[in-house]
C-alpha cells in the first residue's frame, strides 16, 4: 500500500482494505509464538501524540508498534509543552526535528491529523479525530467479523447506540459497506444523523431492528462528554429501551447474534453484566485484533523520512 498517511476509510480503495485485513492475519499469528516480535520496523521511531485520554487505542499502537520492533515515544501531552500553550504546529515542528518516522495521533478536534499530516514527513495515523473518524477501529471491527464470516458480503450488521457523536460508527459502517455488508442504525431519533451514506437501515426500535435479523449487534458507547444537551431521559431509560438487557440478551442468544463493542464497555447502560460472559462475545477478540491490525497499518505505510531527496517545501 503506497501511501504515506492512514487518517480515513473513505479514501481507501477495496484492493487497499482486502490488503490490509490480508496482512492482519500473519501479525496476529506472530501472538503465538514464543517470540512475539519481528524486525519489520528496527530502528523507525514511533511517537504517540495523544491529546484525549486513551488506554485501549494507546496501548494497542505501543504493543503494535514495539512487536515489529520500532522505538515508541510517548509524549506526555498533559505534561508537555502543550499544557504551557504550545500549538499543535509548534508541537509537530518540534517533532520534524526529531525525525520521528510515525506519529499517531488523538485529537478532539475533527480533522487534525489531516493537518499535522501536511506539515510532517512522517507518517500520520488518525488514532481517532472528534465525532469524524477512528479508522483503525474500523480496521479491527472488519478483521474481527472477517474472521467470523470468511465472506462478509450480505451479512447485516446492526449497529446501536450514540450514532451521532461516534467516529467509530462513521468509520466502521463506512468500512463495512465497502466489503458489501448490510448495515442498519439503531437509538433514539435524537442521536441517528439525518444524513449520512445510502443504504443504510435506520431503526429506532430494538425489536423492530432485530426482525431485520442481523448477524451482529455493535454495541457504542453512549458518548456523555461529547454531548451539549441531553438527547435521551436518562441512563437507565436509555438501557431499558437500547441497551442489551437480560431479556434481549436471551433473544440474542437465541438467534445466535454475535456482540461487538469498541470499548470501555458501561455496565447497565448499553449492555448488562452477562453480556460479558455471552459465548458470542466479540469484545475481547476485538481488543486482540487491535494489535494485529495496527501492525498491518504501520507495516504498510511509507514514511517520507525514508526517502534522502524529500523536499519538505512540497510536503
Amino acid at each position: 500500500m503506497a501511501r504515506k498517511d492512514f487518517l480515513d476509510i473513505a479514501s481507501l480503495s477495496r484492493e487497499e482494505v482486502d490488503l490490509l485485513l490480508d496482512q492482519a492475519t500473519p501479525f496476529k499469528e506472530l501472538f503465538t509464538r514464543s517470540v512475539k516480535k519481528v524486525p519489520a520496523l528496527k530502528g523507525k521511531s514511533v511517537l504517540m501524540l495523544f491529546y484525549e485520554p486513551s488506554t485501549r487505542t494507546l496501548s494497542s499502537f505501543e504493543v503494535a508498534a514495539k512487536r515489529l520492533s520500532a522505538d515508541v515515544i510517548d509524549l506526555d501531552v498533559p505534561h508537555s509543552s502543550v499544557a504551557k500553550g504550545e500549538t499543535v504546529k509548534d508541537t509537530v515542528d518540534t517533532l520534524q526535528a526529531m525525525r520521528a518516522d510515525y506519529i499517531v495521533v488523538r485529537h478532539k478536534m475533527s480533522g487534525l491529523p489531516q493537518a499535522i499530516a501536511r506539515q510532517t514527513r512522517a507518517s500520520v495515523i488518525n488514532a481517532g479525530d472528534g465525532a469524524h473518524a477512528h479508522p483503525t477501529q474500523a480496521l479491527l471491527d472488519a478483521f474481527t467479523l472477517r474472521e467470523v464470516f470468511p465472506d462478509l458480503s450480505g451479512r447485516k450488521v446492526l449497529i446501536a447506540g450514540d450514532i451521532l457523536h461516534s467516529r467509530v460508527a462513521r468509520s466502521t459502517s463506512s468500512l463495512l459497506l465497502k466489503l458489501g455488508v448490510e448495515v442498519g442504525f439503531l437509538g433514539p431519533g435524537s442521536l441517528i444523523p439525518r444524513s449520512g451514506p445510502e443504504g443504510i437501515r435506520k431503526f429506532t426500535d430494538f425489536d423492530e431492528a432485530l426482525r431485520w435479523n442481523p448477524d451482529t449487534v455493535y454495541l457504542l458507547r453512549v458518548q456523555m462528554e461529547r454531548q451539549d444537551a441531553q438527547y435521551f431521559p436518562g441512563v437507565q431509560e436509555y438501557h431499558r429501551v437500547y441497551g442489551v438487557t437480560r431479556e434481549r440478551l436471551d433473544l440474542i442468544q437465541g438467534e445466535g447474534i454475535y456482540i461487538m463493542h469498541p470499548g470501555p464497555v458501561n455496565r447497565g447502560v448499553e449492555l448488562c453484566h452477562e453480556v460479558m460472559d455471552y459465548e458470542r462475545s466479540l469484545i475481547n477478540q476485538q481488543v486482540e485484533n487491535g494489535i494485529a491490525a495496527r501492525m498491518a497499518v504501520l507495516y504498510s505505510l511509507k514514511p517520507q523520512t525514508d526517502l534522502e531527496d524529500a523536499d519538505p517545501g512540497k510536503i
